[in-house]
């Protein structure tokens, strides 16, 4: 008798980004506050558009909190309220915020800064171990190191030697942005999505993605998901086309 086996693959997601800056939707060019490139109006609108439009997971970047270190009170609310599980990013730099931030909907937080500055409280161990699936660590790369503190501070590490270290310390899944790409529409850094994979842990990609064929690439590559934002709110394709293309 032959044995048969069934490998289970997890769905790649497309995740819409919604990046908020001063209660209202942008994107920007490399994270820098004084250039916004697209106005999207009101993000609790914006969640409940892509919700309709079939997503499966929101990404919910607090611009505000990420520059300040402080989470905006009810940002969260506001977009869990779309009904789709959103995964949120931007001045958590504390167990106190990470909490905060799980209590008001969030059912993923996204943490960089505190990933490199230890938690306050906590190591980056146990809060993987407290937090299981809920916890992603943000590796915001630029020219080779990771950078923090809303991408305005250098470090000297690397982004494939935070990726060792979160997968030493239990951590589950890593967002992997090309900073330098961020809003550009230039295409994903495929090079960097590579030398953080070969860590072993799940990587969602993000910065750059301009096209169908970007979704594809990334796909390929072995991540497990993509954020778009600028591609998305420019309408360079729709979230329905974006999803048929990858097979989610």
């Amino acid at each position: 008798m032959l044995a048969c086996y069934y490998v289970i693959m997890e769905r790649f997601e497309v995740i819409p980004a919604i990046d908020v800056l001063e209660g209202r939707c942008v994107r920007l060019s490399e994270g820098r506050p004084d250039h916004v490139t697209i106005e999207g109006g009101d993000p609790a609108q914006a969640a409940a558009r892509f919700a309709a439009e079939g997503a499966a997971w929101l990404h919910l970047v607090d611009l505000d909190g990420a520059f300040s270190g402080r989470p905006t009170a009810g940002l969260v609310e506001r977009v869990a309220a779309a009904g789709v599980p959103v995964q949120v990013g931007g001045g958590l730099r504390s167990v106190e915020s990470i909490e905060g931030a799980l209590a008001a909907g969030a059912a993923r937080v996204v943490v960089g800064t505190a990933a490199l500055t230890a938690v306050t409280g906590s190591s980056l161990s146990l809060l993987s171990a407290r937090l299981e699936e809920r916890l992603m660590v943000a590796v915001d790369a630029r020219d080779g190191r990771v950078v923090i503190d809303g991408w305005a501070g250098e470090t000297d590490v690397t982004p494939r030697g935070l990726a060792e270290d979160c997968a030493d310390a239990g951590v589950r899944r890593l967002l992997v942005t090309a900073t330098r790409r961020d809003g550009s529409l230039a295409g994903p850094d495929a090079k960097l999505l590579a030398d953080v994979l070969a860590a072993g842990l799940p990587v969602v990609a993000a910065g750059g993605i301009a096209s169908l064929d970007d979704l594809v690439r990334v796909r390929d590559l072995g991540c497990r998901g993509a954020v778009v934002g600028s591609a998305l709110w420019a309408g360079r394709f729709t979230l329905s086309e974006a999803l048929d293309a990858v097979g989610s």
